[in-house]
């Protein structure tokens, strides 16, 4: 396998592990106002692809944020306990758009490198060519 297709395997690791972020934080900021929802957290792990011999990014297994659930006094709500009470969800916008920015940029940068990789390969054949 050539350092080309090396890269390529290497960035469009990349870009799967954002997409799938990206995806997960849309279901967040989605739910934030859905009562007893928790927050999903998307871990990545590094992976070592014997084939290529090459390190890639990978997902984890989806977690939930185990953090408290926000307490809203709220009697008339349908999910209200006698006490007038429930369960919010754990979703802090702020936190959530910050990560999606985040994401985005990691996924353009790993587009520009795989669109640059492409161009240096294509390069190489036209040089080859003549």
């Amino acid at each position: 396998m050539n350092d080309f297709s090396k890269a390529l395997d290497v960035t469009s690791s990349g870009l799967k592990a954002q997409a799938t972020r990206l995806r997960h934080l849309a279901e967040n900021i989605s739910n934030a106002d859905t009562p007893g929802y928790r927050r999903k957290l998307v871990p990545f792990e590094t992976s070592f692809n014997s084939g290529s011999g090459v390190s890639m990014v990978e997902t984890g297994s989806v977690q939930l944020d185990r953090s408290t659930l926000e307490r809203v006094y709220d009697p008339t709500h349908p999910m209200a306990d006698e006490s007038g009470y429930f369960d919010s969800s754990n979703v802090d916008l702020m936190i959530e758009l910050a990560d999606a920015r985040e994401a985005q940029r990691s996924y353009e940068a790993n587009l520009k490198v795989f669109e640059q990789t492409r161009k240096m390969s294509s390069g190489l054949m036209d040089l080859l060519r003549n």
